[in-house]
């Protein structure tokens, strides 16, 4: 056995045509079986490891798993973040109607605090204990002309002024803007059955009836702004419905209790607080 393994043999290369010799090995088959041994180990090395890196995809089903895993958590995650924003923005719609329909929003309801001494709390106005420093800051500021509303008013147009406005309806403003009153939006005067349009793109929060506004819709724009038309005579939107600036969302009316013909009353508010509508919009 050990003869065979260990004998000699000569494989000579030669040429067809003139068997010219072209080469020759030798070899025994003992090196022949190492050699065969070392191929397939190194083989089934390379192999392994081309299966547990590049090839896992094809050839572990553990890859395709963790893969799955992986755009699952992805997913979740995103779902878990879209449903946060959905619940802020339905708590903004129901806070937002309750303010139209008249009613306190959750969250908000104003509990005057315990031992409130009138005395107590205006014991620092005393124009005598004031000191002559005091008195020089007080008087210049007296002196400066400017009103709460002109501040404002420098705010959000700095903030407004890349949003164009869309004219609701062509008409004559019959009543302006007027906080003194607390009027605060324009009553616009238009032909009968004029239908009213959007003012800019936007998401209606708002589409249904009051007492006091008739057929109200609200639409949210963007930069924190929403239009609210009231007195309208029919909704064309729902809410939910995304409008382009310029598409009709109503017609014009005389609904509701605070109204003494037919017209729209537009009201902008931007972060919270009203605006006057003359100022970004031409009618």
């Amino acid at each position: 056995m050990s003869n065979w393994l260990t004998t000699r043999y000569q494989m000579v290369v030669r040429n067809e045509e003139n068997l010219a010799e072209v080469s020759s090995f030798n070899f025994t088959y003992a090196k022949v079986i190492v050699i065969s041994l070392l191929l397939f180990i190194l083989l089934f090395i390379a192999g392994l490891f081309l299966a547990q890196t590049v090839l896992s995809q094809w050839f572990d089903p553990r890859h395709q798993t963790m893969e799955y895993n992986r755009q699952l958590l992805t997913l979740t995650t995103e779902l878990d973040s879209l449903k946060g924003k959905l619940r802020a923005q339905d708590r903004f719609i129901n806070n937002f109607q309750n303010i139209l329909n008249g009613d306190v929003p959750s969250g908000s309801v104003y509990k005057t605090p315990d031992n409130i001494n009138a005395e107590g709390l205006n014991r620092d106005m005393n124009p005598a204990k004031i000191s002559e420093g005091d008195s020089l800051i007080r008087e210049e500021f007296e002196q400066i002309e400017v009103s709460l509303t002109s501040y404002n008013r420098n705010n959000y147009s700095e903030e407004l002024k890349d949003i164009f406005f869309f004219t609701p309806l062509q008409g004559i403003v019959s009543s302006p803007y007027d906080l003194s009153i607390d009027h605060y939006g324009v009553d616009i005067v238009a032909k009968n059955n004029e239908p009213v349009k959007s003012i800019a793109d936007g998401t209606v929060i708002l589409s249904s009836w009051t007492q006091e506004g008739g057929y109200v819709i609200a639409v949210q724009h963007r930069a924190n702004l929403i239009s609210v038309i009231r007195h309208n005579s029919a909704l064309l939107k729902k809410v939910g419905n995304f409008v382009n600036a310029g598409e009709v969302i109503s017609i014009i009316g005389n609904s509701g209790e605070l109204t003494s013909g037919p017209h729209v009353h537009l009201e902008l508010w931007y972060n919270g607080n009203p605006v006057d509508p003359e100022e970004f919009i031409t009618f």
